[in-house]
């Protein structure tokens, strides 16, 4: 059943998007010079500099992947209303899909050629053949996200399959937005559940077949897009108030200056449970905080912020060509790791976005990106 909705385009949910998307860059440049060597070109900090690129990698893996979710799943069920089942399934495959083997086949040679030589030496074979190295390193990179929003909305497709028509985004009968009481239960539920899965896939943990880099955070990713899809069936973001607004970001600050040194102090079963509790309770709150903030300050649009908004999924697709190539290019530069990563932040941001229009400029990309 298919059911015909106008939803007014959300300006301030176009330049969040762009919010998060530069900080996907800026995350996979700190990782490039601090001290977690999960990327396609890392140079392992050389001073104390490295910790506070490693701080920021911590803040933002606690919550800005979950807020992508979220925004995904709060466009899902509109998507699926005014498609149907079939044709939102095969507009999901063109859109996620076709990227996502872009980037497998052309993207990812280019990115990953680093790692031959450490390869080839682990394995023992000397001229060990490409495609080969190709097949034992098969990592989606960052399109992992890409590869998990497929399952995610393949998923709500099946279940609306079956669970018969729902009512109009508009009806009394749309799901209320959730009070105090019930966004504290779902953060406590959200730290439990966490917690629990976290005993059995711990932070760090990677699964190599799918390349996901960080399935300890999969409750959190999963939680947040069904949110997500309450919150565009409810319009919840139109009745998202200024005081939770504030709240949000207030508590995002309390839970991480209370949270956060229990954690550094804590151990074993103790420290897993602090953590999960912090990052739930942080991912929420900023959400919360973050859509507020950009619906008040940043909810108008013009030509610079549509551009941006335009080519920012082209530029998550693409970044990674970028980052790897300056970081060869400054590999010769000696210089503190805070700085290196301002250096390549600063040049790395326009050259993503520059990318990203030469590549939807090509015959038919626009259709896809």
């Amino acid at each position: 059943m298919t059911v015909e909705t106008t939803v007014p385009r959300l300006l301030h949910v176009d330049n969040l998007r762009v919010a998060l998307t530069a900080l996907v860059v800026l995350h996979h440049v700190a990782v490039t010079y601090g001290n977690i060597p999960l990327w396609f070109y890392t140079e392992p900090a050389k001073d104390p500099s490295g910790l506070l690129l490693d701080l920021l990698v911590g803040l933002d893996q606690a919550f800005f992947m979950g807020l992508f979710f979220l925004i995904s799943g709060f466009f899902t069920p509109g998507a699926h209303d005014r498609k149907g089942t079939g044709p939102f399934l095969r507009d999901r495959l063109v859109r996620l899909g076709v990227p996502l083997l872009a980037f497998l086949v052309l993207l990812r040679p280019l990115v990953n050629f680093g790692a031959y030589p450490s390869v080839a030496a682990a394995v023992g074979v000397a001229d060990l053949p490409y495609w080969l190295f190709y097949v034992v390193t098969w990592d989606p990179g960052p399109m992992w996200f890409v590869e998990v929003l497929l399952v995610f909305t393949g998923v709500y497709a099946l279940w609306r399959r079956f669970a018969g028509p729902v009512p109009h985004t508009t009806a009394p009968a749309a799901p209320p937005p959730p009070g105090a009481g019930r966004v504290v239960a779902f953060v406590l539920g959200l730290a439990v559940v966490t917690f629990l899965w976290r005993l059995a896939v711990p932070i760090g943990a990677y699964w190599p077949v799918v390349g996901l880099p960080s399935p300890a955070y999969l409750p959190q990713y999963a939680s947040l897009f069904a949110v997500g899809v309450l919150a565009g069936r409810g319009r919840w973001l139109e009745a998202l108030s200024p005081r939770a607004g504030r709240l949000g970001l207030a508590s995002a600050g309390v839970v991480t200056l209370v949270l956060l040194p229990l954690a550094g102090v804590a151990s074993g079963a103790l420290r897993t449970l602090v953590v999960a509790t912090w990052e739930s309770a942080f991912a929420v709150a900023v959400a919360v905080g973050l859509l507020w903030l950009f619906r008040a300050r940043f909810d108008r649009q013009e030509r610079r912020g549509r551009f941006l908004a335009e080519h920012a999924y082209t530029v998550y697709v693409v970044h990674p060509l970028v980052l790897v190539g300056l970081g060869y290019a400054f590999r010769p530069l000696e210089a503190p790791a805070v700085v290196k990563f301002a250096l390549v932040a600063a040049l790395a941001l326009p050259l993503c976005w520059g990318l990203a229009y030469a590549v939807r400029s090509l015959p038919g990309a626009r259709r896809v990106l």
